[in-house]
């Protein structure tokens, strides 16, 4: 075999092998899709259930956001005009920025996704603050309903807009404790529609407790030292990854300022990359795509779970 059948045939195997791999993706893609959609109906048949049974106020899956009209135009509209500047920058030709704009559409999707994120960090800390109080209250003898209660009030003086998702859901708690359903059964579902680690792992030690009689308070107040511990050291790393990520945004805009500023100071040294027919403008399809890859690799790298 001759240098350019080895080399052929090292192709040929690494094309085979990524496929292979791209399929084995796409089938735990759509499994997990699956096991999603399956999941948020799930939760959406139980939310109806309980809405029925307990006749409380609309109940909030926070696992799903619904955009309003105002804030759907509003996304698209500003992903339009930011298009439309990338665009021009890239290829200075409304015949390709036109089209572009077209991927707008899915802006709508990645909004949701952000607004989901932001919801479920403000429940998070809120919880935090309900969770203490209701650890004191217990502590101080008080029965779990009135514990409940007292622990509405203390957050009405923290949070005195009864919009504030926490004062909502201890309302509809304390509601659904006094039409006779169990502070149990009222914590899980709370905890099943947030879907939110920390309010499930509370929700689930506290249903333990009550149901084999154990220490309720003692049980209660390590759970809350756990989760505060765990809330603070996010909340530090946020704030030490916080300048990183502002610079990584200011290095993945630098590319799109430097066009702009050789397109408008000097045009005529930066016009061959504009010219259709030449090299130019895969040049900028390429620069266009690194740049983004850079932002979304910077952005993911950014991104710490715990």
């Amino acid at each position: 075999m001759d240098i350019s059948q080895i080399v052929g045939l090292i192709v040929v195997v690494i094309a085979i092998f990524a496929f292979i791999l791209r399929r084995f993706k796409d089938e735990n893609r759509q499994k997990r899709k699956r096991l999603e959609r399956q999941e948020n109906e799930k939760r959406k048949r139980s939310i109806a259930v309980i809405s029925s049974r307990s006749r409380t106020d609309k109940l909030i899956d926070y696992s799903s956001y619904q955009l309003s009209f105002t804030e759907y135009i509003i996304t698209i509209l500003v992903s339009m005009i930011a298009i439309f500047v990338i665009g021009q920058l890239f290829y200075d030709n409304l015949f390709i920025t036109i089209p572009l704009l077209t991927l707008a559409f899915f802006a709508p999707k990645f909004r949701r996704k952000q607004l989901i994120e932001k919801r479920k960090e403000q429940l998070t800390l809120q919880f935090k603050e309900a969770a203490a109080s209701l650890s004191s209250s217990l502590a101080a003898g008080q029965s779990i309903e009135n514990a409940l209660r007292e622990t509405l009030r203390d957050l009405l003086l923290l949070y005195p807009d009864k919009d504030t998702y926490i004062i909502k859901e201890l309302g509809i708690i304390n509601r659904r404790v006094e039409n006779g359903e169990s502070v149990e059964r009222a914590f899980s579902d709370f905890a099943q529609r947030t879907n939110i680690d920390d309010i499930m792992n509370f929700s689930d030690v506290f249903v333990t407790c009550k149901r084999s009689g154990g220490d309720l308070v003692d049980v209660i107040k390590r759970t809350v030292d756990v989760i505060n511990e765990k809330i603070e050291i996010q909340q530090d790393i946020k704030v030490l990854v916080s300048q990183k990520k502002f610079e990584s945004r200011i290095i993945g805009v630098m590319p799109l300022a430097m066009i702009a500023f050789l397109k408008f100071t000097s045009g005529d040294f930066v016009a061959p990359l504009y010219e259709f027919g030449t090299p130019g403008p895969l040049v900028m399809t390429f620069a266009l795509v690194c740049t983004i890859v850079s932002m979304v690799i910077s952005q993911k790298l950014m991104k710490i779970e715990m």
